[in-house]
């Protein structure tokens, strides 16, 4: 069966629009998103763009600030604690990957926690690690409610995790550890945690013997073609996080044709994560507006 994360994402959207439309009925101020670009990367811009129509859709106002690729860091860090401390911004991002001159840790450790709807300071994840109330990463968030939304329980399963990145590969493996108790409030029913995970990388020997083991199976390694059909079992799960291009076309980190007939599940790309991760975006935003 396909995880299809664009059919899921439009329900979670009108959830989202009954909901802030509920908001704007009672007089009260709708969410409010800022978006900071640097540069003009295209895939950037996209994913902004998408963000953008994808805010006004819900009925979040959103709003973009764009600046040149020479922006200095300490201006950028102005701007940062700008947002900070405006009131009328209840979230914001900041469009990763910054210019080679710019420290993006630096940026993202300036950012708020509590408006950080990314998911991608150090208070957020390290309280995720911790199973505090946080705000999660928008993509592993998107990916345990797909998860949730297909009814795919993770209780005493093996979850392996190719790829230890801080913005997927570590805190989706912390989530899906966790006790299902320390969902935050809003996640679907489904018992999610109390999996056994596994994380494999670049220097991992053996993938392939780790990958026959597990019931679910998260690729996010920026690897095209990465996960193939003799490195799965019968009946897995399979979530392909992966975006590259190649001659032309968006394909995954997943040999999807060799792979999905020994699947019971798998997200395509596009269409799979992608979605989820920019929903994750919105319900994050809300998160933070209902905070404040």
């Amino acid at each position: 069966m396909i995880l299809d994360g664009k059919k899921i994402a439009a329900e979670i959207r009108g959830e989202l629009r009954t909901e802030i439309d509920a908001i704007k009925a009672s007089g009260q101020r709708v969410p409010k998103l800022a978006i900071v670009i640097v540069g003009h990367n295209p895939a950037s811009e996209t994913y902004v763009n998408n963000k953008l129509k994808a805010c006004a859709e819900v009925g979040i106002e959103a709003v973009k600030i764009a600046y040149e690729t020479e922006i200095t860091e300490q201006t950028l860090l102005s701007e940062v604690h700008r947002l900070n401390n405006d009131g009328t911004i209840d979230g914001f991002i900041v469009q990763l990957p910054l210019p080679d001159h710019i420290n993006e840790t630096r940026i993202l450790s300036a950012i708020d926690y509590r408006k950080d709807v990314d998911g991608l300071t150090p208070e957020n994840v390290g309280r995720t690690v911790q199973g505090l109330p946080s705000i999660i990463s928008a993509t592993p968030r998107g990916i345990r409610e797909l998860l949730a939304r297909y009814q795919i329980q993770t209780e005493g399963r093996h979850v392996v995790v190719i790829g230890r990145s801080n913005i997927v590969g570590k805190p989706i493996a912390m989530l899906l550890m966790q006790r299902p108790y320390l969902s935050l409030p809003g996640m679907s029913a489904a018992s999610l945690g109390d999996a056994t995970v596994t994380i494999c990388h670049s220097k991992t020997q053996d993938l392939g013997a780790i990958c026959r083991t597990a019931d679910i199976i998260i690729v996010a390694a920026g690897s095209p073609g990465l996960l193939t059909a003799d490195m799965v079992k019968e009946g897995v799960v399979v979530i392909d996080v992966g975006i590259n291009r190649v001659d032309g076309h968006l394909v995954g980190d997943v040999d999807f044709d060799n792979v999905a007939p020994k699947a019971a599940y798998i997200t395509p790309v596009p269409g799979g994560v992608g979605p989820m991760t920019i929903v994750s975006l919105l319900q994050n935003t809300l998160q933070a507006a209902l905070n404040r």
